[in-house]
């Protein structure tokens, strides 16, 4: 990604940000990561985030979802000495379209399917003030719906470097080219 992609990104997130009332500080404005997968396609595959807090226990975050775009299916595996995550999402802003392991709950899903590989279907619809936890070891994937969305993330401490995704070329880490 170039820097100046990376920077239309952050500009977008901070819109989105805006529309859910989410108040970021200076330095969080500046810290806002932006999640590609290594696909170099963020109208349909990324993710723009903001962490808070990650320590030992505890994490805080505040994700964008641009309309249509998605977080590709993965699982929190444990690491080292720690169970992997367990996760709470809460929409703040639009409408997430959240599949999870399970039976397949729906005869249509709402979301789209992405262009990387997606093995669940258990569909959850969260709409503004609505919550959804996510066991450790859980593979998932989450998509916004035509307005994007803004989720809080409450979880056990993140180690996304350790993340398993389904679709074995996924990136996670973003490579920002001057």
């Amino acid at each position: 990604m170039t820097r100046k992609q990376y920077n239309d990104q952050v500009a977008l997130a901070l819109e989105y940000y805006a529309k859910a009332s989410i108040v970021l500080t200076d330095e969080e404005k500046n810290n806002v990561e932006i999640a590609d997968f290594g696909k170099n396609n963020l109208d349909e595959i990324g993710l723009q985030l903001v962490t808070y807090i990650n320590t030992e226990r505890v994490c805080a975050k505040e994700m964008v979802l641009l309309p249509g775009q998605t977080c590709p299916e993965h699982k929190h595996i444990p690491t080292g000495t720690m169970q992997g995550k367990e996760e709470t999402f809460r929409c703040r802003y639009g409408e997430v379209y959240l599949y999870v392991e399970g039976e397949k709950n729906v005869a249509e899903i709402k979301g789209k399917i992405p262009p990387t590989d997606v093995t669940v279907f258990h569909e959850i619809v969260l709409k503004p003030g609505e919550q959804y936890t996510i066991m450790p070891e859980t593979l998932h994937w989450f998509q916004a719906g035509k307005d994007g969305a803004v989720i809080s993330e409450f979880s056990t401490r993140s180690t996304d470097e350790t993340d398993i995704f389904t679709d074995s070329t996924i990136v996670r880490e973003t490579k920002i080219e001057d």
